[in-house]
């Protein structure tokens, strides 16, 4: 595994935002080459916003943060002007309405803004000192855009479109499926400042039990799943909660998203392609109902947050994860202390507890730096979009 941008030097983060910069842009080709570049040719979901307003929000956000010092100023203290006449206009999330989205600039204005912003950003990092405290705003810059890559891979794959062929073509290798047994014990739960840079949600570390179970030593596959939707699984209700029952009528879906049957066995549409799902890999694009039903079929469990961190935090040989993100049992919610600290993203954690749902891990599309055992993530239950699967646990 390449060095975590936690620890990461000044030297080495600038190497790492120039990487993560020029994959922006690699992806953004993508849209650029079906021309959806325009806002007015992409319907704006709940889920998703324009990838030219994304875009400009990733230079937006790194202008904020690190030039504009907007973490480092005191709350009666005037933030300096963005670069851009209109930036917080239309790029501060908490002022964007669908309306800003057809007065932004084209996408090669905003292309010229974001390599200006780079090149500002990687000449003031190359002043500062290798503190923590100094590095902060370049680290939570560099994990922000990193975050952006995951979802517009996401986005890619909704709208059908083709992404990068190393996208495209991956295919987790198969491992043999088993259950690991953990002793259970005392947990420190969350971060510490010796873990380098942290984010808020993981703040701070605080000791859990966590009773022994059983957990899957890798990701349900798609064989796997098969078994539960021929056996009607999507039809027998008493395998569905309430609001799983009501997510499933609104879908009037029998078997997992852009799922097909052929002859002999399922397809599926990746990235705008046609094609035979391989048995053995585990399954993508599952909500959290789905998971749960399967686990209600199977008689088995999802784990929960804590389980999770205990058996990553382990280091077991036979477990393997970071193929895919993972739902877990447990809703999102604050560790005890916690206390916001940036305003930035679309959805920030504070806003996201108890509406959304843990997901713990990492899928093949995150960055090896960014990827942690204690790395809390967060989406809506019905959310299949993402590069999600689960695996089961039992007591």
């Amino acid at each position: 595994m390449k060095k975590s941008f936690r620890h990461a030097s000044a030297q080495e983060l600038a190497l790492m935002l120039r990487e993560a910069h020029d994959y922006t842009l690699s992806l953004f080709a993508c849209f650029i080459s079906v021309c959806l570049d325009d806002p007015a040719k992409l319907p704006v979901t709940r889920n998703f916003k324009p990838p030219i307003w994304d875009l400009g929000h990733l230079a937006w956000f790194a202008e904020w943060l690190v030039l504009r010092e907007a973490s480092l100023l005191l709350p009666t203290k005037k933030i300096p002007p963005s670069m851009l006449s209109k930036g917080d206009e239309w790029f501060a999330p908490r002022s964007v309405i669908h309306d800003v989205f057809a007065a932004l600039p084209k996408a090669a204005h905003l292309i010229t803004y974001k390599n200006e912003v780079l090149d500002r950003v990687l000449d003031k990092l190359d002043r500062v000192p290798n503190t923590d405290e100094s590095l902060y705003p370049y680290r939570m810059a560099l994990a922000f855009e990193d975050m952006h890559g995951e979802y517009w891979i996401a986005l890619l794959q909704m709208l059908g479109l083709r992404a990068p062929l190393a996208t495209e073509r991956h295919i987790s290798p198969p491992w043999a499926q088993g259950e690991i047994n953990f002793p259970g014990g005392a947990l420190m739960m969350g971060s510490t400042p010796e873990n380098g840079f942290v984010f808020d949600s993981e703040k701070w570390a605080h000791q859990v039990y966590v009773p022994a179970f059983a957990m899957d030593s890798n990701l349900v596959s798609n064989v796997q799943f098969s078994e539960f939707v021929e056996d009607n699984g999507y039809q027998r209700p008493q395998y569905w909660s309430s609001l799983g029952q009501h997510w499933l009528m609104q879908q009037e879906r029998s078997a997992p998203i852009n799922w097909s049957r052929d002859a002999n066995w399922w397809r599926c549409e990746r990235f705008g392609r046609d094609i035979s799902l391989s048995a053995s890999e585990p399954i993508r694009h599952i909500c959290l109902y789905e998971a749960q039903a399967y686990c209600m079929w199977a008689k088995r469990r999802l784990p929960s947050e804590a389980e999770w961190e205990f058996a990553a935090l382990s280091g077991h040989a036979a477990l393997r994860w970071g193929d895919l993100w993972e739902w877990t049992c447990s809703p999102f919610e604050p560790y005890p202390g916690f206390a916001p600290e940036l305003i930035g993203f679309e959805v920030d954690p504070e806003e996201a507890f108890v509406t959304h749902q843990s997901v713990r891990g990492a899928s093949f599309a995150t960055p090896a730096r960014l990827r942690s055992e204690r790395f809390r993530n967060f989406l809506l239950p019905e959310n299949c979009e993402n590069l999600i699967g689960f695996r089961t646990c039992r007591q």
